[in-house]
């Protein structure tokens, strides 16, 4: 039984009629830039995430950079943030030329809301938790945190469509959030594609200048700015998403229950939420052999995943930053022993009893 990691093409084919009628309408419109699509996105994306401004751009790596720059975030300052991410989180920071400084995790995966406040200093600006796999930081504690010592907070929401805290959706605690919309994503775009929100008017009309070149209007340039705008072709397609957007998170939930439920004790489970709703973007295990159990499952079919294999901390485009191995202990920890099994919401029920036989199947072999 073959079992893809994603299937990107089916979710085109189920709502095949609908996005390429979406697509034509754009077309024959002439009406290609921040236009009706991108604007019914925005309002969209505001309903669901339950917040007072969104803003489409380019691609989530342009969301955090755009949101930095409407915070004042510059040279000499510098952002916390975890090394166990995709690269976009730390680069964004260097790129608006600030440090990015390293805080380690705890055994959910999440940013260390403890090493956090070791890592403060009279440079830091700005909080960056990032949402790992869909499951949310303890933002009560970072919000805390942040007030105690005047910091900004950015929520690198990237995976995290769809998940909450408190009762509040992901990107809507801290001072502005941004999120990917790349085609990996629980809500996609056909392409590189991602969206700001804030409940902040003033950092609302910043990021909305930011987005288009720092334009006020067509002959009123208020401030340097940035080329990144959602176009409204992935606006018309994620629009057509959007609608069955409740259901993808709900069969992506069951699946990762399915998994809780079939899984050996050698296996250590995603934690789950107890103050909000997981987004289940990922279902990343910890285990012992990890890399064998990676090669087992690839002579069965079984495609996987790992995020992240080295941490951000140990690439050589951070070598400036003077981190050596042992730093970060339980982020080098987790590197060594995470997998991401399958969990897209076009697995079937036989699949997922699939994988876990088999997960469990090499575990006995190992005599454990």
């Amino acid at each position: 039984m073959k079992v893809p990691y994603v299937d990107i093409a089916e979710q085109f084919f189920e709502i095949e009629d609908q996005v390429m009628l979406a697509i034509q309408k754009v077309l024959s419109s002439g009406k290609y830039i921040l236009s009706e699509q991108v604007s019914l996105f925005e309002k969209n994306f505001r309903e669901f995430c339950q917040c007072k401004y969104s803003f489409g751009v380019a691609n989530g790596t342009d969301a955090l950079i755009i949101a930095m720059k409407a915070l004042g975030i510059q040279e000499g300052d510098e952002v916390i943030t975890p090394a166990n991410s995709w690269v976009s989180s730390t680069s964004s920071i260097a790129i608006c030329g600030a440090t990015p400084v390293f805080a380690d995790i705890g055994s959910d995966l999440q940013i260390s809301v403890q090493d956090i406040e070791k890592k403060i200093t009279s440079k830091t600006k700005a909080i960056m938790p990032v949402h790992l796999a869909g499951k949310m930081a303890n933002m009560k504690a970072i919000m805390a945190l942040a007030a105690k010592h005047h910091l900004f907070v950015i929520e690198d929401a990237a995976q995290a469509v769809g998940a909450s805290y408190e009762g509040q959706a992901a990107g809507t605690i801290g001072d502005i959030g941004c999120f990917s919309l790349h085609p990996l994503k629980n809500l996609n775009a056909a392409g590189d594609a991602g969206v700001i929100t804030t409940n902040n008017k003033a950092l609302a009309q910043k990021i909305a200048l930011l987005r288009q070149h720092g334009l006020a209007s067509r002959n009123d340039i208020q401030q340097w700015g940035y080329n990144s705008r959602l176009d409204e072709i992935q606006a018309a397609i994620l629009n057509c998403k959007f609608v069955g957007l409740p259901a993808v998170l709900e069969k992506r939930h069951a699946n990762a229950e399915l998994y809780r439920s079939l899984l050996c004790s050698e296996v250590v489970l995603p934690d789950k939420s107890i103050v909000g709703h997981d987004a289940n973007h990922l279902f990343v295990i910890q285990c012992k052999y990890r890399d064998e159990l990676k090669e087992y499952l690839k002579t069965y079919d079984i495609s996987s995943a790992i995020h992240y294999e080295v941490p951000i901390h140990l690439q050589p485009a951070a070598h400036y930053l003077g981190y050596k191995s042992g730093d970060l202990p339980e982020t080098e920890l987790s590197a060594l022993r995470i997998l991401s099994l399958p969990i897209h919401q076009h697995l079937t029920k036989a699949q997922i009893l699939f994988v876990a036989e088999k997960v469990n199947e090499f575990f006995k072999m190992k005599g454990l």
